[in-house]
């Protein structure tokens, strides 16, 4: 076949990117949209590339060293791109390609001004979009002057913003090819971007319209600030016009230049409403033809409106299926379960097998429709009173929604939450009910455990459902729920009534610190009693220090006092070995299949500690606990009706203490039944590989519950699917999910609306009481932390599999959580000051910058 280097626009297609790249394939798709108008043009194809790549063999050495480099020695990456781009920049064009290229320059007038463009063949795709990574040239006359922009775009290939790019999103640097669009320059009156959907806040029924005066490139260079129109339903509102000083003009010959805009004109608008509402107009007929929203660039001429451009807005948060059009209102999951990050399609499928409510998947992440309970004015009372004590930012994200009138109005859902002024009726203050309660789960666990030993195949499956349900049955048991909202309403009522009457914030953190029962606490002081038995063996202490292989378990019985340290993490693995950070995916890798993880936190806490710590530190919170008790019910009494107050006081401190540390248990349950589910899933899988089906067992990973079952059924797997399950999942971890996201697509911010704070603060929830100074360590890796005495630690999310951390830190400072999430709960246990939902915090703190965080009050100070 002979290799085409040049194909006209009109030939591009969605089919033919790895002939003409992303850009090329999108501008000739875009000339095939009833009336949408493209300059003229053709693709120097991605043959052309490789013939010229064929001729500097000296790059393939290089392309090997690229990839081993440090991407963070950035010096060394700059070196070496640059003399990448050298090598090509000096190849020259093959004869027959440049006669080509000629012959297609002539068909646009050889002397016509053009635009020459990359077109990479990972750029302009629905999962990375690439924008601006290669580069453009623009007003570029005559073939030789041409032939060298097209050299010039295929260097661009190795740019440093398009290799750490292509870096971040996974993508190897051999795979992708440069193809060149060369269209007919277009001189326009304005020009920008337009977005079919919000770039900011994401809503897909707002078009966002930038617009300046002259060429794009003083927009998209940031010489000005662009006027900008919103639009929707046909009208334009909102607007806001810039001061537009300058803007880059074509010149004659070739070239661009700046040129100073006249004083009259700098505020006037590039665009009138009109025409804005005719370009949103256009906006929508692409984004109908592409099937997503879509980034745009346009020109304006005399005769109307040019596309130079368009992409899939990468950077939106997928909106939930619904299948209908009614206004809808999704809450986060991860952010009520303190894990944020992505899930893959099997956890995702597990967990809405086993969950107590139906949820619905986008961008990696659960949602649940919160609508029907905003809509009933019974039930949004109580709603809006549980997530506001949880998490304020979502309350206020909530209203927001409802001030605006998005939710129509419908009968009621049933009742809110019952009140906090009292215990719930039909439970008493019995530490026996919570003893009954985690005897009955672990014996449900252990017979699930030993059921599924005989089970394999498609009877697996069939068994796996049986246990959901009675997983689901054990979820919603109204004994194990009355428990934990006895224990989270006497935590609310002692915060609300001390707050009243002794004007003390958050009391009932120092009055619950050292609460029996609470798995989570328990586990991180568990960690400490093996370091206990790990500190006086010098020689496992070095062996750990530079363990990486997860068989390390097995080499420490060849060093003096391995044994014992090996029987000492076993037995914790035996305890705790189901958890991991993000448990909640049961993809995600167990402490019992990869312990490595825990070995940071055990050496440590062999540093940080001496022997005894565990019990120390449990029995100091308990007498911190006692004496604040004596404290509170003193003080009580000294006031009018105090001996009452006194007596309802000491009656919700002991509740609080005999329910609040089984607020834990559910989770610890449900996460050991997932072990159990994955472990026999794997051997499912390992039983696949050994057939040949899966290539490794991991991929199962990436189906859904259901297409698992049916490729155990039929031994067959589509790997197309998996591979693009590969790829989404991917691209699902560069995407923030939403507290709350409507179904227009819009993430709804919420506001923390206190006074108080100081200026510069950074502002959060206050979930722990005290104030505590010292350095922050930025931890965004569990198995990547160092921690000193007196660290205060900032990440993302704590679930509990971060527990571990939190005995050796002195305070705690996280992205997401709530009053009573896992991070909030064991922070008051051990008494750590913490502070909650401060957005960005990973972001704003620097690792080991000194900071102070007010528990109490819910800051955090940056120190100078």
């Amino acid at each position: 076949m002979i290799e085409r280097y040049v194909l006209d626009l009109q030939e591009a297609d969605g089919t033919r990117i790895a002939v003409v790249g992303g850009k090329g394939a999108q501008l000739g798709e875009l000339s095939r949209i009833e009336g949408i108008r493209v300059p003229g043009g053709f693709c120097v194809t991605t043959n052309a590339f490789r013939r010229v790549m064929a001729q500097a063999p000296s790059i393939d050495e290089r392309l090997d060293r690229l990839t081993r480099l440090d991407p963070d020695d950035r010096e060394a990456v700059r070196a070496l791109c640059a003399e990448i781009r050298r090598i090509i920049e000096g190849v020259v064009v093959p004869g027959d390609v440049a006669a080509a290229i000629t012959r297609a320059l002539a068909g646009l007038g050889e002397r016509a001004a053009c635009a020459v463009r990359s077109s990479a063949t990972a750029e302009d795709l629905p999962t990375a979009s690439f924008a601006g990574q290669q580069d453009t040239y623009l007003n570029i006359v005559g073939p030789a002057a041409v032939l060298r922009h097209i050299s010039r775009c295929w260097a661009s290939l190795f740019t440093e913003r398009a290799v750490a790019y292509r870096r971040r999103n996974g993508i190897d640097h051999r795979t992708v090819h440069m193809a060149v669009v060369v269209q007919r320059m277009v001189l326009p009156h304005a020009s920008g971007i337009l977005f079919t959907a919000d770039p900011v806040t994401g809503n897909r029924k707002v078009a966002t319209v930038d617009a300046g005066f002259g060429l794009g490139e003083a927009l998209v260079s940031g010489l000005v600030n662009p006027d900008v129109f919103r639009v929707r339903d046909g009208e334009v509102v909102g607007r806001a016009i810039a001061a537009k000083e300058r803007a880059v003009h074509a010149v004659p010959g070739g070239g661009t230049r700046e040129v100073a805009i006249a004083a009259q004109r700098r505020e006037q608008p590039a665009l009138t409403d009109a025409q804005a509402v005719r370009l949103a107009g256009l906006g929508r007929w692409i984004e109908a033809h592409f099937g997503c929203p879509q980034d745009i660039e346009w020109c304006l001429t005399d005769d109307g409106f040019r596309i130079v451009q368009s992409r899939p807005i990468t950077t939106l948060f997928p909106v939930p299926e619904s299948g209908d059009r009614e206004n809808r209102v999704y809450l986060s999951v991860g952010h009520q379960q303190m894990m944020t990050d992505p899930m893959k399609p099997l956890g995702i499928s597990v967990w809405q097998l086993t969950a107590m409510a139906p949820m619905h998947e986008a961008g990696g992440r659960l949602f649940v429709d919160a609508t029907r309970r905003l809509a009933s004015p019974a039930s949004r009372a109580g709603l809006l009173d549980v997530v506001g004590r949880g998490d304020p930012l979502i309350r206020d994200a909530l209203e927001t929604v409802l001030v605006r009138g998005f939710v129509p109005s419908l009968p009621d859902a049933g009742p809110g939450r019952p009140s906090a002024d009292g215990a719930p009726a039909g439970i008493g203050t019995d530490p026996a009910v919570v003893t009954e309660l985690i005897e009955r789960s672990r014996a449900s666990v252990a017979a699930l455990e030993r059921d599924i030993r005989t089970k394999s195949g498609p009877a697996l499956f069939d068994f796996l459902l049986e246990s959901f349900e009675e997983h689901r049955r054990a979820l919603v048991d109204p004994l194990s729920l009355r428990v934990v909202m006895a224990g989270m309403e006497a935590t609310w009522w002692l915060n609300d009534r001390l707050w009243e009457w002794l004007g003390e914030k958050n009391a009932a953190d120092t009055l619950t610190l050292s609460a029996p029962g609470n798995i989570t606490s328990e586990m991180g002081l568990a960690l400490l009693d093996v370091a206990d038995v790990i500190r006086p063996r010098p020689e496992v202490v070095a062996f750990l220090r530079s363990a990486t292989d997860e068989g390390f378990l097995d080499e420490l019985a060849e060093l003096a006092g391995g044994v014992e340290a090996r029987e000492a993490i076993e037995a914790y693995l035996d305890r705790y070995g189901m958890r991991c950070t993000g448990e909640i995916d049961i993809t995600r890798p167990r402490w019992r299949e990869r312990p490595t993880t825990l070995v940071p936190a055990v050496l440590d806490n062999v540093r940080n500690f001496g022997p005894g710590a565990a019990e120390r530190r449990f029995e100091q919170g308990r007498h911190k606990a006692r004496e604040k008790e004596r404290d509170v019910l003193s003080r009580l009494r000294a006031l009018p009706d105090g001996d009452r107050k006194a007596d309802e006081t000491k009656r919700m401190i002991d509740r609080v203490r005999t329910f609040i540390g089984y607020r834990e248990y559910p989770k610890y349950g449900i996460v050991s039944r997932y072990f159990v589910y994955k472990r026999a899933l794997l051997e499912e899988a390992g039983r696949l590989v050994r057939a040949g089906v899966l290539p490794e067992k991991e991929d199962i990973f990436f189906l859904t519950f259901q297409e698992l079952h049916d490729v155990v059924r039929s031994d067959r797997v589509d790997d197309r699917l998996v591979q693009a399950r590969k790829d989404a999942f991917r691209s699902h971890q560069a995407l923030t999910p939403p507290r709350v996201l409507t179904s227009d697509g819009e993430a709804v911010t919420g506001a923390y609306r206190r006074d108080g704070v100081p200026a510069g603060a950074l502002t959060g929830l206050p979930v722990s009481a005290g104030t505590v100074e010292g350095r922050a360590r930025v931890v965004l890796d569990m198995a990547q932390a160092d921690l000193g005495a007196g660290d205060i630690l900032v990440t993302a999310f704590t679930d509990p599999g971060w527990s571990p951390l939190f005995v050796g830190i002195a305070g705690l400072v996280t992205e997401v959580g709530g009053l009573m999430t896992h991070g909030a709960v064991v922070a008051r246990e051990y008494g750590l000051p913490a502070v909650v939902g401060v957005q960005r915090a990973t972001r704003l703190i620097r690792d080991g910058q000194r900071i102070r965080v007010h528990g109490t009050d819910g800051y955090v100070e940056i120190l100078p």
